[in-house]
């Protein structure tokens, strides 16, 4: 009798071992489990990149930086030359148009929400 209950118990304890394995794996194999599974590797493999992408970053200016001093000392350049102004472009004018305004002309009948003939009111654009 006691050898049957022992038999019983442990065939119901692998069942139910069996029937929780089964479970877990049949949850892993959801599509949406397996979205976020494949998630969370791109994330974890973009870090990765971005760590490595760094590094690489940093060693290449370090580089850049001791190697631009060792020509510098070849050359005779100690100081940082001044690099010049930026320029600045000239504002792009209408040639129909006096300086300080604006292109559109304001006739009684224009609705006052038109600002300029290149840009309309569109009435659905709060919507």
């Amino acid at each position: 009798m006691f050898r049957r209950t022992f038999w019983f118990t442990t065939g119901v304890a692998a069942g139910v071992w069996a029937t929780t394995k089964v479970n877990r794996k049949l949850k892993q194999l959801t599509p949406e489990s397996l979205a976020a599974t494949a998630a969370d590797k791109a994330l974890e493999a973009g870090q990765r990149v971005r760590d490595r992408a760094v590094g690489f970053a940093l060693d290449v200016r370090d580089n850049m930086a001791r190697r631009e001093a060792e020509l510098g000392d070849a050359l005779g350049i100690t100081e940082d030359p001044e690099l010049p102004a930026p320029r600045r472009r000239p504002a792009i004018e209408n040639p129909g148009t006096r300086p300080g305004t604006h292109p559109t002309i304001h006739h009684p009948s224009t609705p006052k929400y038109i600002e300029s003939p290149m840009r309309s009111y569109n009435r659905n654009e709060d919507h």
